[in-house]
């Protein structure tokens, strides 16, 4: 891991944006490739897998994302914490909108979202999993584009253990893609594609997020908190919900435990 960590921090931050971001695709891409090696993936399973990433989620949305937005902040009381406040509300709003705006359909096929629309499932399934990479990818190019302008609650520490955390809840994400488009009837090849496809936004928000950050270094507080507030938004409005529906929900609540236990430990061990 030292080595790792070593690598990265003699990158260009930016590029290392990208490496991180592209791992974290690649991992997606592992997920989905599940389709060509079982025809289903067992409920319970899912649903601990599910958990596991809301946790992770959580934890990296607190550990990596708020607690370093408020420590950077200028001020005391009210006035030190209102950048992460700002930050997370528009994280959220912006998600939000996009919830209301953008179709697309839920793994479990009960509902379609946002404005009316003839696209197909296929497409409104990808497009659903397409909205939680965004913040994702996000949240560690803001980490990165911090190193790049030399703030000290910035560490490639700290954005390499997000970036693993991500990686490591982005592995069922690929499987929920891909195998819901198998169980449609979809090819294996085209299922995978569309599964790993999901997560390609990743590394474009990653430079993104990285590149806005060293260009208006004001905002960085700001970003962490917005990439934070639209992590948890993911995390209430869908992925809770959709590893809650099956009727032993304990094996989600403890996918979601162990999650942000590893995610918490990552970010305080490494970052």
């Amino acid at each position: 891991m030292d080595d790792i960590i070593l690598y990265f921090e003699n990158l260009d931050p930016i590029l290392g944006a990208f490496y991180a971001t592209t791992f974290t695709w690649l991992v997606t891409a592992v997920g989905a490739s599940t389709v060509f090696f079982f025809k289903a993936i067992n409920r319970n399973f899912m649903d601990g897998m599910l958990g596991f990433t809301g946790g992770v989620m959580v934890a990296a949305s607190v550990w990596s994302l708020l607690i370093p937005a408020m420590n950077m902040s200028e001020g005391e009381g009210f006035v030190k914490v209102l950048p992460a406040i700002l930050g997370f509300l528009f994280g959220a709003g912006f998600l939000y909108a996009l919830d209301r705006l953008l179709p697309h359909l839920h793994v479990n096929f009960k509902q379609v979202e946002g404005v009316k629309t003839p696209w197909q499932k296929t497409t409104l399934l990808v497009l659903a999993i397409t909205l939680h990479n965004i913040p994702e990818g996000l949240a560690v190019g803001v980490l990165f584009g911090g190193v790049a302008v030399g703030l000290p609650e910035a560490s490639i520490a700290g954005a390499v253990a997000l970036a693993i955390g991500i990686g490591l809840q982005n592995l069922p994400e690929g499987i929920a893609v891909a195998m819901p488009l198998r169980r449609l009837g979809m090819s294996r090849k085209k299922s995978f594609f569309y599964g790993q496809f999901s997560a390609i936004v990743e590394p474009i928000a990653g430079v993104v997020g990285a590149l806005a950050v060293t260009v208006f270094t004001p905002i960085l507080p700001y970003a962490l908190a917005f990439a934070a507030g639209a992590m948890i938004f993911v995390v209430v409005e869908e992925v809770i919900p959709e590893a809650q529906q099956n009727k032993d929900s304990d094996i989600a609540t403890i996918g979601f435990i162990i999650g942000f236990l590893i995610m918490m430990s990552l970010d305080v061990v490494l970052g």
